[in-house]
């Protein structure tokens, strides 16, 4: 098994940057492969990003591509979404999850099998 911890979050103005921070413990985290999601008051949960367990491959939704990157640090065990020129769309709790298809790109979270406890993120107009 594998434990997350997000952290990062905050309150931003519109165009600002935030850096999210996944901490896992447990199993190495090189096993899995990481996905962020999202889910804003009254909506459902989202897809954001997603990287490989060898940090090869990522993949983003269409809505955060170019602002966004997702990026792992196998040393601290960590996996990191830097978010540049938020909107205030990008406003939910982020939560980091992570499944053992460790090279497998998913987009879907019900795919996934371990779960943090989410950090909320608010970007002001």
């Amino acid at each position: 098994q594998v434990q997350l911890v997000e952290s990062g979050g905050g309150l931003v103005q519109a165009g600002g940057s935030l850096r999210l921070s996944c901490a896992a413990s447990g199993r190495t985290f090189s096993l899995y492969a990481v996905g962020w999601f999202r889910q804003a008051p009254g909506k459902a949960r989202e897809f954001v990003a997603t990287i490989t367990g060898d940090g090869g491959r990522t993949y983003y939704t269409d809505s955060v591509k170019g602002r966004f990157t997702i990026s792992r640090d196998s040393a601290k065990n960590t996996v990191a979404l830097q978010m540049n020129s938020l909107k205030p769309e990008d406003t939910a709790v982020y939560y980091c999850a992570a499944h053992t298809r460790r090279l497998v790109l998913i987009p879907f979270g019900a795919q996934y099998d371990y779960w943090g406890q989410g950090t909320q993120v608010t970007v002001s107009s």
